[in-house]
């Protein structure tokens, strides 16, 4: 949780809603939780996205274990705002810069997964899913030195001017994703679609498996 994050408590719910058991971190937290399996970054804009999206929540005192989360293996998924920050943080190649048109959007749009890394299960290559997006600053632009793992683009419309159409990546050991549609907010057919829970679900079970490969209980 950053000062300016408002999908948290989102994403927070939409675990628990799929089985998960979910702990809430401050921003000021130099620990993460004894024996976490996975780790979310929120939607939001946090630190009011000043200088540029993500920017200052790089430099937050919890980060610093994030980032040991997520060299050590970790699962780690980045919503959105979530996505910018490990962008800045280098956990992830590219950059997320201006919509092309230089507005907001907030529409749903329809997805198609790609290489999902170690977040593959039910999310094979081809998979359609229709997703909500709300940002202002979503266009993926790859970096040169560091090919992306495309985990998703925008099947159709391109909404924002990302790069070929990217809407989500990988890192490269596939325990790393960041994507600009929020699935925090389609898991509930009564709020518009469930097909985000699609997403969360490979996550969850990514996090399973790391639980069980480090011998912690279920």
């Amino acid at each position: 949780m950053f000062p300016g994050s408002n999908d948290d408590r989102d994403l927070a719910h939409a675990f628990t809603l799929l089985g998960a058991c979910v702990e809430m971190v401050w921003h000021k937290d130099a620990r993460l939780p004894e024996g976490l399996c996975g780790l979310g970054v929120p939607g939001g804009f946090s630190y009011g996205d000043y200088l540029r999206a993500g920017a200052m929540a790089r430099f937050s005192p919890v980060m610093a274990a994030a980032e040991g989360f997520a060299r050590s293996g970790g699962p780690v998924i980045g919503i959105c705002n979530g996505f910018q920050v490990l962008c800045e943080m280098h956990l992830l190649p590219g950059a997320l810069v201006r919509n092309r048109d230089l507005r907001f959007v907030c529409k749903d749009v329809d997805v198609e997964a790609a290489d999902t890394g170690l977040f593959a299960d039910g999310l094979e290559p081809g998979r359609k899913l229709r997703l909500p997006i709300k940002h202002g600053e979503g266009a993926y632009v790859p970096d040169p030195a560091r090919p992306p793992r495309v985990a998703f683009r925008y099947a159709g419309e391109n909404p924002n001017g990302s790069v070929d159409g990217i809407a989500g990546v990988v890192n490269e050991a596939g325990n790393v994703m960041g994507l600009m549609p929020h699935p925090e907010h389609a898991v509930d057919a009564a709020l518009g679609g469930t097909e985000g829970a699609v997403v969360l679900r490979t996550f969850l079970a990514a996090c399973q498996r790391f639980r069980s490969g480090h011998g912690q209980d279920a």
